[in-house]
């Protein structure tokens, strides 16, 4: 039986501090992480000319340039006063440049470089121990930097080395050394504190952002939702009410007639029908407006083998049609016969509305390929005049087709009728099964 040691508090607090110096200070130390310029859309930089706005943005960069030049400038004057000449005149004042300068590449490398050559520094000096004038400026100006490219935790880290380092340097101190730890603390914390306070605040500002973006998401989604629900809820009002009462009066309509002949109660039978199925269909349709979550009915879909019904639903309203079907007839993806169904439906009734009289060829081809269809008008005739205006059944069959990766094309004729041609790609079994696993099969399931 294995026994479970449940660790205390603090030895967790204590893990999880360690976790996290090696992971900000000791993971990575070299890696290459460019400050990059501010943007343009700071409240300050967007109020500046246009031409200034290319120079502001390097203001970080600019800032760290002309601190590494005062601190060098700042160390060679302390070393030309304190009799410091040779290498160590360099170490003492031109070295601490290199730590603020790699700030700007690698950060974290950045502050182990002030780290180290903090004791090298202050044993070539002969003033202040351990940071010098010069040192003190590039190990403050290191922290500040490194902090605000890194998180707050950083800051902590950093801030708790360098008081570690002062106090164990402060050791090997003589009497003539004044001690600078105590200032490096002091001001150090302070600046650190600005820094992470900043640093706080902005990633407090991008989360509200970043919610409120959600937010307004959101209510536009809601908002689509509320409008898809009305242009539902007025669209059966208007167009379910008008359906019913056709239906209702084709159906009572042969017995308001003595002796109707059968041509005319076949043709009230039709009219009857079209609407009930018009009907069915306007509230499938209107169920997918009302919700995002709306599950399609199990109903079945009208596929190509249904077209006989539908060629001879628009022969008793009046259009001639001639079907012609090419190659092996096979049963195809649902989506497929859905979408060849509809394409006909429509082709057929923008026939019946803007070439009335005319006559209409269906051309089904079964390829090896895919499927190809053509719908053919001649130009109308006739004293019925064509439904004027155009609506949105074009972009509809484009729509199918696209969704199919197939090609359809809608063009006059020479003769002055319309004609639609297109092709949905379906593949073969042999294709389904070379096909990747979790691959998407074109023409939808089959």
């Amino acid at each position: 039986m294995t026994e479970t040691k449940t660790r205390s508090p603090e030895f967790r607090l204590a893990a999880d501090a360690i976790g996290g110096l090696r992971q900000d200070l000791l993971h990575d130390v070299l890696a290459y992480r460019p400050l990059d310029p501010l943007g343009t859309g700071g409240p300050v930089i967007r109020r500046l000319p246009q031409r200034l706005r290319a120079r502001a943005v390097w203001f970080p960069h600019a800032t760290v340039g002309a601190l590494t030049l005062l601190t060098v400038m700042v160390g060679l004057v302390a070393a030309d006063s304190e009799g410091v000449f040779g290498i160590s005149a360099v170490v003492s004042g031109v070295l601490p440049a290199v730590p603020l300068l790699m700030s700007l590449f690698r950060p974290v490398g950045a502050f182990w470089a002030s780290v180290v050559l903090t004791p090298l520094a202050a044993v070539a000096g002969n003033g202040d121990w351990p940071w010098g004038p010069s040192m003190f400026l590039c190990h403050l100006g290191v922290l500040v930097v490194v902090a605000a490219r890194t998180r707050p935790r950083t800051a902590a880290w950093m801030w708790t080395i360098t008081l570690l380092l002062g106090s164990f340097l402060d050791k090997f101190s003589g009497s003539y050394y004044s001690s600078t730890t105590g200032g490096m603390a002091v001001t150090s914390a302070f600046a650190l504190l600005v820094v992470t306070v900043v640093q706080v605040r902005r990633e407090a500002q991008r989360e509200v952002t970043v919610q409120r973006t959600v937010t307004a998401v959101e209510r536009d989604r809601r908002t689509l939702l509320e409008e898809r629900t009305t242009i539902a809820r007025e669209l059966h009002d208007v167009v379910a009410h008008h359906m019913s009462v056709v239906a209702i009066q084709a159906e009572a309509a042969p017995y308001r007639v003595e002796n109707p002949p059968p041509e005319l109660e076949q043709a009230f039978l039709t009219i009857r029908e079209n609407a009930v199925a018009a009907l069915t269909e306007l509230r499938r349709v209107l169920g997918v407006v009302r919700a995002e979550d709306y599950e399609a009915p199990d109903a079945p879909q009208p596929t190509l083998a249904e077209l006989d019904r539908l060629l001879a639903n628009v022969g008793e309203a009046g259009l001639r049609t001639e079907k012609t079907v090419t190659g092996a007839v096979r049963e195809l993806p649902q989506g497929v016969e859905l979408s060849a169904y509809r394409i006909i439906q429509e082709a057929l009734s923008n026939t019946l509305r803007h070439a009335p009289g005319a006559t209409a060829k269906v051309e089904i081809g079964y390829v090896l390929g895919g499927l190809g269809l053509r719908v053919v008008n001649g130009p109308p005739t006739g004293l019925v005049k064509p439904s004027p205006g155009a609506g949105h059944g074009i972009t509809g069959m484009r729509e199918r087709v696209a969704m199919l990766d197939g090609e359809i094309t809608a063009e006059t004729t020479a003769d002055g009728g319309y004609e639609i041609a297109a092709f949905i790609p379906v593949r073969t079994v042999r294709e389904e099964s070379d096909a990747p696993a979790g691959g998407t099969v074109q023409g939808g399931a089959s």
